[in-house]
């Protein structure tokens, strides 16, 4: 649906779907950063818990025991040995959250600090680490539970929107510090 929808025109968007597999993940994250150099990864995932649109503000890095689609688990039930126990993503969600709230589309924005120690969690943190803290994650409703495609895919643009220009002006105060 944000494919359809797009971003503003300043915008390149890439859009590609992470299979549910830690290995994948460990190989695939790293690639695309590395071919794209983007300014911001949004990551979004479905959970069957969710009732709003969720901003996750941190990836974990242990505590990985499901198994996922090709039954595998990893061994050392993390994302990256020796790689800091949590990331914060260095944008502002609380920033992000109020200001997409104030909009008044017809969907719900939430904040939370776990996303969930399954593959949600092990790609945010992967993205978060690969990045040094310029990725994001949404986790969003199953479609119809409560929200639209369409009302996902419009919340999607405005989160995404409001996340790149809470960037922008973080990184002018960042500049702006330099200078001087």
């Amino acid at each position: 649906e944000l494919e359809k929808l797009g971003l503003r025109d300043d915008v390149d968007l890439h859009v590609y779907e992470v299979p549910v597999e830690y290995q994948t993940v460990q190989r695939l994250i790293p690639a695309l950063w590395k071919k794209h150099s983007p300014q911001l990864v949004v990551h979004v995932g479905v959970s069957g818990m969710a009732t709003t649109v969720t901003l996750e503000k941190c990836g974990h890095n242990v505590g990985y025991k499901g198994l996922d689609n090709c039954r595998f688990c990893p061994g050392s039930q993390c994302c990256v040995e020796g790689g800091p126990e949590c990331i914060d993503s260095i944008i502002d969600m609380d920033a992000v959250c109020r200001r997409v709230s104030a909009l008044g589309l017809d969907v719900t924005v939430t904040i939370s600090k776990d996303a969930g120690r399954y593959l949600c969690d092990f790609t945010y943190y992967t993205s978060l680490y690969q990045s040094r803290g310029r990725s994001a994650f949404v986790h969003v409703p199953p479609l119809g539970k409560p929200y639209s495609a369409e009302q996902l895919g419009r919340a999607l643009q405005a989160i995404i929107e409001e996340m790149l220009e809470v960037l922008e002006h973080s990184e002018d105060k960042i500049n702006c510090q330099h200078e001087h």
